[in-house]
């Protein structure tokens, strides 16, 4: 891997893990475009922990929020610290639901969906999906106040159909959110929160791969560095430009997106790379 493939695999890996895109299919076409493929899940995970760091310090305000209002509800039943707990819970509820299920039938999914046609349907599903909810479902306003279990329940079960390639996990949460009644800002904070514990769970499992130093040694200082940052800055831009799109109910420009790249999964379905994924 050159330092341009790296720029632009980490710019890639940015811009679509928040977008509701699927960084997955983007990564499979970059991939192929490239003639290239990852060696294990290190170079994906070092890209993941650029993109949760953006999160983190993006919502780092309100991270400290939720932390400081979680413990001190156990001694200060105030309304806000109240409102801080459940919302915390509800993370974890959600990060659960998922986490049980990946541990469940994570590889059974990879290795039955990750075929390009099934990645092109998941695709035009989210698509599909997009649309439904920017024009035909009246959207909820309900805010982390007014959040139950359920919605918990509901947005932790969209995420866990991430698990399927082509499916976006911003969008699945996105749009499990709003169907739930969730107003978009709640939702989409909902989402982008919930992706820190996802991303950092997953990435334990590539530690030991981090720590042994092989992908510093196959890839090079410069280049892990390049896509380090590059998907960093592009996770912030990402998430800056689904909250701006959002406020203007532009869902409509993910729809059509989502439907041109699942025509070129289908078009070069015979040369993606796909084993790795």
């Amino acid at each position: 891997m050159d330092l341009f493939e790296a720029i632009v695999l980490g710019l890639v890996q940015g811009i679509s893990e928040f977008l509701p895109i699927s960084s997955t299919a983007h990564l499979i076409l970059v991939q192929s475009l490239f003639n290239t493929s990852f060696e294990g899940l290190s170079f994906e995970i070092l890209l993941h922990l650029a993109s949760v760091l953006a999160v983190i310090l993006f919502y780092r305000k309100d991270l400290i929020e939720i932390i400081r209002g979680f413990f001190a509800y156990f001694t200060d039943r105030s309304a806000q610290n109240k409102t801080m707990f459940f919302f915390g819970l509800y993370i974890i509820i959600a990060t659960g639901i998922t986490g049980v299920a990946g541990i469940l039938f994570e590889d059974y999914i990879s290795e039955t969906f990750k075929a390009p046609v099934f990645i092109a349907l998941a695709l035009a599903v989210t698509g599909l999906f997009l649309i439904i909810i920017e024009r035909f479902i009246r959207h909820g306003n309900r805010t982390e106040k007014e959040m139950t279990f359920l919605d918990s329940i509901v947005v932790g079960l969209g995420q866990t159909l991430a698990l399927i390639p082509g499916l976006s996990r911003s969008g699945t949460t996105l749009i499990a959110g709003m169907f739930a009644g969730l107003s978009k800002e709640t939702a989409v904070r909902y989402s982008f929160l919930l992706s820190i514990p996802v991303i950092l769970g997953s990435s334990v499992l590539a530690i030991g791969d981090l720590s042994s130093g092989a992908l510093l040694a196959s890839t090079g200082v410069l280049e892990l560095s390049a896509a380090f940052v590059v998907a960093f800055v592009s996770s912030w831009l990402g998430i800056v430009w689904l909250i701006s799109l959002l406020r203007k109910s532009k869902l409509m420009y993910f729809a059509v997106y989502c439907f041109a790249v699942a025509i070129l999964v289908l078009i070069f379905r015979d040369a993606l790379v796909v084993e790795e994924l």
